[in-house]
């Protein structure tokens, strides 16, 4: 009897380990067999070139309008003026508000729902204290070690001339739009909670002249080069479906006040402290949503032996995984809205008890949550404890965009066929884009840029020695133009 057990075991290990290796084996990237597209022809040179003279355009914006440097934004539209002739001769140009730009290339089809192109001029500033830290300066655009250097390289004048820059090619190839494209170029998106968003007065504009976009393309997502020994070594690309919203709430505590050398047991700031404590350990309901088991379940589809293994059995391990999931903040914040202290302020002196103390908490609201639940959330947590709250301002999360429509296709279809990978994921985009600003006009929002970068230079963006490697280049121009040639070509 202790024979057959014994036999009995070694069968159903070796079964076990049989039906593991198949289930691995069988557990693989989804890909399907493409057709080949056609070249592209791709005047790369002049792309770097004009890429180059942007970047040397200190198009800085500013919360406070009367700081911008406008003549920055002129200068760059100069650049796009003598770059790309074609353009400016075949399409028509309406400027809006301070900087923005509409271009309208007319396709043939008026009943074609047209489809749009966002960009946005603006770049973030370079404190003057890092400016030494920075291997080649941020607005000179040099060329050096396989990169182009500066400030806007990744975030995002890569993707705006990169879209003009398509168009202008097109132009030369004498292609001709059924539907109609627009391209809107913003000039403020990198000021958070601005009061006239550029993207807002564009969008504002297209609403008034009765146009119902088909889709909008706007930056977001990328095609990450994911090279890690023994793990995987693999392309995968993710395109933002939704955005989170933005709000600031200020959380404050009053006191008397005094002279410090007669303290009370705690201060206002001790008070406030208490609350912030109190706020960062009661984090937001984390959920493993559908857009992060698609993430974590492709990326396992392409890892080696023995992850693959344990990507297989997903479903089952996600649920235990998620405790240790939230732990990890970029992961944590892909499961749940966030909750990020950023500013304190309490007395103006050192030998003064403050009447005052207040922080400025950020949140980084999920899709399907608003502004006001995290309003309720911060009054349950900081029931009792005699703290005022008061919202300072914010936007709404976005709405979560279709997947099954032209456009993701068209990017799926564009995305497999130059680089041989998985179809790409949708997800939740972190920030704040100007996509959302068009939700008035279209349902259809993706926000995608497609150029292939590491992890280690997508993380740049906005810090210092922002750079592009320029072989990834040509590959955003040979998109751009089979995405407009697909969205609006003869088949549109």
């Amino acid at each position: 009897m202790k024979k057959q057990i014994k036999i009995a075991a070694i069968s159903a290990a070796g079964a076990l380990c049989v039906g593991n290796a198949v289930r691995a084996a069988l557990y693989r990237p989804k890909k399907e067999k493409l057709s080949p597209l056609p070249e592209e022809r791709v005047d790369l040179d002049r792309y770097i070139e004009t890429l180059r003279e942007a970047i040397r355009c200190r198009t800085v914006s500013n919360p406070d309008e009367e700081l911008v440097d406008w003549n920055e934004f002129e200068k760059l539209h100069r650049v796009f003026e003598e770059r790309y002739p074609l353009l400016h001769e075949k399409l028509s140009k309406q400027p809006v508000g301070r900087a923005g730009i509409i271009f309208t290339w007319q396709g043939s089809d008026p009943s074609l729902k047209p489809i749009a192109l966002l960009g946005h001029q603006d770049v973030v500033p370079v404190p003057k204290e890092k400016l030494p830290d920075w291997l080649h300066p941020p607005f000179d655009g040099d060329l050096a070690d396989g990169f182009l250097w500066g400030r806007g390289t990744t975030d995002m004048k890569n993707h705006v001339v990169g879209v003009l820059e398509s168009v202008e090619t097109l132009l030369e190839d004498g292609f001709e739009p059924r539907r109609t494209v627009l391209i809107c170029l913003g000039y403020n998106e990198e000021v958070v909670g601005a009061e006239a968003s550029s993207a807002t007065l564009i969008s504002e504009v297209l609403k008034n002249n009765g146009v119902e976009l088909e889709s909008v393309l706007d930056e977001g997502g990328a095609i990450l080069d994911l090279d890690i020994p023994h793990v995987m070594h693999n392309k995968l690309a993710g395109v933002g479906i939704a955005e989170k919203g933005y709000c600031d709430f200020e959380i404050s505590v009053e006191a008397k006040g005094g002279h410090s050398s007669a303290p009370p047991k705690h201060s206002a700031v001790g008070e406030l402290s208490k609350a912030i404590v109190a706020l960062e350990n009661h984090q937001f309901h984390a959920r493993i949503t559908p857009e992060l088991k698609n993430i974590i379940d492709t990326a396992a589809r392409n890892t080696e032996l023995p992850l693959r293994l344990a990507g297989s059995h997903l479903p089952i391990l996600l649920p235990l995984l998620k405790p240790v999931m939230t732990q990890i903040p970029p992961v944590a914040s892909l499961m749940r809205t966030t909750t990020a202290v950023t500013m304190t302020h309490g007395s103006p002196q050192a030998n003064v008890l403050p009447q005052k103390a207040s922080a400025t908490v950020n949140f980084r609201i999920m899709p399907g949550s608003s502004i006001a639940e995290v309003e309720r959330h911060i009054r349950r947590v900081l029931k009792n404890k005699n703290v005022n709250v008061r919202l300072l301002g914010g936007d709404e999360p976005s709405a979560v965009s279709p997947t099954d429509t032209p456009s993701m296709r068209a990017i799926s279809r564009i995305c497999r066929g130059m680089f041989d990978m998985s179809a790409p994921v949708p997800f939740v985009v972190m920030g704040g884009t100007d996509a959302r600003y068009y939700q008035s006009i279209t349902d259809c929002i993706y926000r995608f840029s497609p150029f292939v970068m590491p992890p280690e230079i997508l993380m740049l963006a906005h810090g210092t020695n922002e750079r592009i490697a320029v072989d990834s280049l040509a590959n955003g121009i040979v998109f751009f133009k089979r995405y407009i040639k697909t969205m609006a070509g003869d088949e549109a």
